[in-house]
């Protein structure tokens, strides 16, 4: 047990974050979320580094912790270094693509880095093609491929945009340390 807590340790870290602001989000009255992706606006720029951690309430902030730390620990088996690297990547990229396309109200939550996760393991298999990776590619589809329904402009308060430009950008950081790799 003390050897997973270990392995999940960067996992754990940002989970704790994201519960920490709900816990004072909750305590404001979710008025925390007015410092998500606005697009289009300069006060919504604030939003690309903050959104994964804001949640528009309890509810949301519980339906994303487990995707999270699931798809965050199968990602950490390719290593921390490259979990980091894609973690950062993931925000910064689909942050600022919800930015400049999405609708024009506020975006927040971790599920644009969960969708960016599902993204970076299945473009990690389909790049390498190493057994490890499509084994956890494998496990990842079995586990969350209906995740895919959520790029569907079905709900008006739910950021497709957001889950869309996510699962991009993981797939995109994967062709890149592929790249990066190969050199």
């Amino acid at each position: 047990m003390n050897l997973l807590v270990t392995k999940l340790k960067p996992v754990l870290f940002l989970l704790a974050v994201v519960w920490a602001v709900e816990i004072v989000n909750l305590l404001f009255g979710h008025s925390l979320s007015s410092f998500g992706i606005l697009p289009r606006t300069m006060s919504g720029l604030v939003g690309i580094p903050l959104a994964p951690f804001l949640h528009a309430g309890l509810w949301h902030a519980i339906s994303n912790t487990l995707p999270f730390l699931i798809l965050g620990g199968l990602l950490l088996t390719n290593g921390q270094d490259k979990f980091w690297v894609t973690t950062i990547f993931i925000i910064l990229l689909s942050g600022l693509l919800v930015w400049l396309f999405a609708r024009g109200s506020y975006h927040v939550g971790a599920s644009a880095l969960i969708f960016g996760y599902f993204g970076a393991l299945l473009g990690r298999a389909f790049f390498e093609r190493s057994f490890s990776s499509l084994i956890v590619a494998a496990i990842t589809v079995v586990l969350y491929g209906g995740l895919l329904w959520g790029i569907l402009p079905v709900r008006s308060y739910i950021s497709f945009e957001g889950h869309f430009f996510g699962l991009v950008s993981g797939v995109l950081c994967s062709w890149f340390l592929y790249k990066r790799n190969r050199n």
